[in-house]
């Protein structure tokens, strides 16, 4: 048998000690379900993703808009016209 040990948020610690008790473990069975589950897994047993943030939400937004035909964009015959554009555009903001 090996041991882990790790340091979290006493808060956090107890609400987690009072759910797992609530189902009838302690909070050290609960974290050997979840090791058994990631390896069943092959990997963590639940979505990982960050959560974008407001700007990245509406670029995202923006190009749904563009590709589904509701907003255009600005179209460059090369990529060297499109950064001087970005460039005037940094100088003038």
């Amino acid at each position: 048998m090996s041991t882990i040990q790790l340091r979290v948020d006493d808060q956090i610690k107890q609400r987690a000690d009072h759910l797992y008790a609530s189902l009838g473990l302690d909070t050290s069975t609960a974290i050997r379900m979840f090791l058994q589950a990631s390896l069943e897994a092959n990997g963590i047993p639940f979505e990982v993703r960050h959560r974008p943030n407001a700007e990245t939400l509406s670029a995202l937004r923006e190009t749904e808009d563009i590709l589904a035909g509701r907003a255009s964009c600005q179209r460059y015959h090369s990529a060297h016209a499109a950064f001087d554009a970005a460039l005037a555009e940094e100088d003038h903001a």
